[in-house]
């Protein structure tokens, strides 16, 4: 089927449509990670969004349970240079196609993405509409400019749990293991990661603000007993259940519209270790009195080289955000800045200097280093440790 991408500015993109035969409506950003499609498809941090990938084959692995991260897919339409119809994977449950047809996201490829992201990077951030159902083009520029802005949108509140549940599941590993009389005598499978033996386990409230599955994997990982609450939970609420530690999710959104958000962290603030990422971060930012900003076109991928200050050791780093902390807002006597973005020197974390609390801007759950982020979930038990010493 026929598929067309709108842009506010007139910029229209003609393409072959796959997915569900709608319209979508929402801003316009593109994503620069090589692979895990699912996962962003998945990523309530993309709630209000159209995504465009810059890798040119998409959907060739098709889509499986276990790389999502969370129950649906949140993105409000799929851009792409090649769209495969078919998946070539032995973890493949359903193909891509399929996939986000039952979740009713439409998807337009065969269109050069290449001059798309240009025109975003140039132009900044816009609105757009996609459509596998609409030709007249007249109309969806103007449905594009109807379609609000997230600047001043709380969607925090739209994207989280409503009710408080417990995780228990560690990290998806895939291991060698001996088949005895089988053909080959190893196997791959894929297997919940064990928690650490011998390490008392830490209880942590998560709240979630758009948490992402790989978060709490990681948490249990690392030797947390975790247990989510809806983002509007009151702070007195979490304070009485004697948490060791606070996490505060990434979400999608204006972070400066999270009020609620940014009193609770102010009074849990030195009463309770407290770890925030994405907008997590920036919600601590503005508790801390600090102000936020939007970006022109986001930070968006798996490649981002992130600096720390403290020892010099460069991260790559996955990112997923629209705004960032403004670091001339907060005062340098209470607040310490770990981490900057190496591309364009965006803050990407802070500590305060003298309570138990810092935060990241971008995942460190996420493999894109592999591994070069995990030791923050460290960082935090340790914290814990040391705040019960």
């Amino acid at each position: 089927m026929e598929a067309i991408l709108a842009l506010e500015d007139g910029r229209v993109f003609r393409g072959k449509g796959y997915g569900a035969r709608l319209e979508r409506t929402g801003e316009v950003v593109f994503n620069t990670s090589i692979t895990g499609y699912q996962e962003i498809f998945t990523d309530p941090s993309y709630a209000g969004q159209i995504v465009v990938l810059t890798n040119p084959e998409i959907g060739n692995y098709g889509t499986n349970p276990d790389d999502e991260e969370a129950v649906r897919p949140y993105i409000e339409g799929l851009v792409v240079r090649e769209f495969s119809p078919y998946a070539s994977n032995y973890r493949s449950q359903q193909v891509t196609d399929e996939y986000l047809e039952r979740h009713k996201v439409p998807v337009i490829s065969h269109i050069d993405t290449r001059a798309l992201v240009r025109h975003l990077r140039d132009k900044g951030v816009m609105r757009g509409v996609l459509s596998t159902r609409e030709t007249d083009v007249e109309k969806l520029i103007a449905l594009a400019k109807a379609t609000p802005t997230i600047d001043g949108l709380d969607l925090a509140k739209e994207v989280s749990t409503k009710t408080s549940y417990t995780w228990s599941k560690g990290d998806v590993e895939e291991r060698i293991i001996e088949v005895p009389h089988a053909k080959s005598s190893k196997l791959t499978v894929v297997t919940d990661a064990a928690a650490r033996p011998g390490v008392a386990r830490k209880k942590v409230i998560a709240y979630d603000y758009g948490i992402k599955h790989n978060i709490l994997r990681r948490l249990v990982s690392t030797g947390c007993d975790v247990t989510v609450v809806p983002a509007e939970t009151k702070p007195e609420d979490v304070l009485a259940l004697a948490p060791d530690g606070v996490f505060l999710s990434n979400g999608p959104g204006d972070p400066e519209a999270v009020v609620y958000a940014q009193k609770a962290i102010r009074k849990m603030m030195g009463r309770v270790p407290i770890f925030g990422i994405c907008l997590g971060h920036q919600l601590t930012g503005l508790a801390l009195g600090g102000k936020t900003y939007k970006l022109k076109f986001g930070h968006h991928g798996g490649n981002h080289p992130v600096k720390q200050l403290l020892t010099g050791k460069i991260e790559i780093t996955a990112h997923n955000h629209n705004y960032a902390v403004d670091p001339d807002s907060l005062k340098p006597s209470e607040v310490e800045l770990t981490h900057v973005d190496l591309n364009d020197n965006t803050l990407e974390g802070l500590r305060h200097r003298t309570m138990p609390l810092f935060s990241v801007q971008y995942h460190p759950e996420a493999s894109p280093g592999p591994h070069d982020s995990h030791y923050l979930f460290d960082d935090f038990v340790k914290m814990m440790n040391e705040w019960r010493g």
